[in-house]
C-alpha cells in the first residue's frame, strides 16, 4: 500500500468541500499539497476520484463518492486508536472535533479550547463553527463529536446538558433616543426599526418574542453575522434584540454600544452540551464535558458577561 493516512485525509477534506481551496482553508494544509495527494491516490488507485471543473472546484465521480465514504470510515477507524488507548490508560488523549454557534464561538472557544490543551497536551481539538442547523447536521453525520448550542428546537436524536441561561435583551447605540434608559419594552419597541439575527431557530426565537406579546416589529434589516449586526446599531441604523453579551460594550468601528433590560419575562436561550443520543463517550469527550461544566456556567463564560455579574451591575446602575 503506497498512501498513508494524510493522503486520505486530504481527500476527504477536498470531496466534502468540493474544492482544493477550501479543503487547504479547513485542514490548513497548502493548495499544492493536497491537488499532490489526490493525484497520488488516483495513480496508485487506478480510478478518477474527480471532475475538475474550471474556475468552479471539483466534483465527486461515481467512484469518488464509493471511495470517500470508504477513506472517511477508515480514518474514524483510525482515530478510534486514540480512544481505545485512552481508555486502557488514565491519561486523556486523542483528537475531538467541537461545534460551535456562530453567536458564541468568537468569545467561548478561544479559551475554553486552550485551556483544555494545556489540561491534556495530548489532546486536539478541531473546532467548526455553525448555525444551530449546521452543527445538528455535523453531529448526526459524525463529522462533531460534541457541539455547544441553544436549547431551540431540538431533535429527539440530540441529547442536551444544560450549562446556563441567557436573558434576552436590547442593544442600541449611545445616541439613540433611548440610550439613557435602563429597561424598554417590546411594544416600545415595534415602531422603532429593528437588526434581526438572521440565523435558523435563533429568527424564529426573537420573532417569537413579538408574537407572543401581539406585536410586528418593523424589520429594517438583516445579517447572519453579529458583527455587521453591532456595528449596523451601533451606527444608527436601528436596534437589536440579543443573547450573548460581549465584555466589550464596543463595535468593530469603535463605536459603543449600549445595554437595556428587556421587560416582559422573555424564555432565555440555554447553552448546553449537545451530543448525539446513544453515542458512546469516550474518556476524551468526557473529559470536555467536565472542562465544560467548569469554564460555562452562571457565574462566568469565556469572553462575556455571564447573567450573575450581568445581574448584580444591574441592580447597582439601577
Amino acid at each position: 500500500m503506497r498512501f498513508t493516512l494524510r493522503h486520505l485525509e486530504y481527500f476527504v477534506a477536498a470531496g466534502e468541500t468540493g474544492s482544493v481551496t477550501l479543503a487547504s482553508e479547513r485542514i490548513n494544509i497548502s493548495q499544492p499539497s493536497i491537488s499532490t495527494a489526490i493525484s497520488h491516490l488516483e495513480t496508485e488507485l487506478g480510478v478518477q476520484l474527480f471532475v475538475r471543473h474550471h474556475a468552479q472546484g471539483l466534483s465527486l465521480t461515481p467512484a469518488g463518492h464509493r471511495l470517500l465514504r470508504e477513506a472517511k470510515s477508515l480514518l474514524d477507524q483510525a482515530h478510534n486508536l486514540y480512544t481505545v488507548a485512552s481508555e486502557t490508560t488514565t491519561e486523556v488523549r486523542g483528537e475531538l472535533t467541537v461545534g460551535c454557534m456562530l453567536t458564541l464561538a468568537p468569545m467561548i472557544i478561544p479559551e475554553l479550547c486552550h485551556s483544555f490543551m494545556a489540561s491534556f497536551p495530548r489532546a486536539m481539538l478541531r473546532q467548526q463553527e455553525g448555525n444551530q442547523e449546521e452543527l445538528i447536521d455535523g453531529l448526526r453525520r459524525a463529522k462533531l463529536d460534541v457541539a455547544l448550542l441553544y436549547d431551540l428546537q431540538l431533535p429527539k436524536d440530540i441529547v442536551l446538558e444544560g450549562l446556563v441561561d441567557l436573558p434576552p435583551y436590547v442593544l442600541v447605540s449611545e445616541i439613540h433616543p433611548m440610550a439613557t434608559r435602563t429597561t424598554v419594552s417590546l411594544k416600545e419597541l415595534s415602531d422603532e426599526p429593528l437588526i434581526l439575527l438572521d440565523l435558523p431557530l435563533s429568527r424564529e426565537y426573537f420573532l417569537a418574542m413579538f408574537e407572543r406579546d401581539g406585536l410586528q416589529p418593523r424589520i429594517a434589516a438583516r445579517s447572519a453575522y453579529p458583527d455587521v449586526i453591532r456595528t449596523m446599531v451601533a451606527n444608527g441604523y436601528g436596534y437589536t434584540l440579543v443573547n450573548v453579551r460581549p465584555r466589550s460594550d464596543l463595535a468593530l468601528d469603535g463605536r459603543r454600544l449600549v445595554r437595556l433590560r428587556l421587560a416582559g419575562g422573555h424564555r432565555p436561550m440555554k447553552i448546553g452540551i449537545a451530543t448525539l443520543d446513544g453515542v458512546q463517550k469516550s474518556r476524551l469527550l468526557q473529559a470536555f464535558e467536565t472542562h465544560c461544566r467548569t469554564y460555562i456556567s452562571d457565574g462566568y463564560i469565556p469572553g462575556m458577561v455571564p447573567p450573575r455579574l450581568d445581574a448584580r451591575i444591574g441592580e447597582e446602575v439601577g
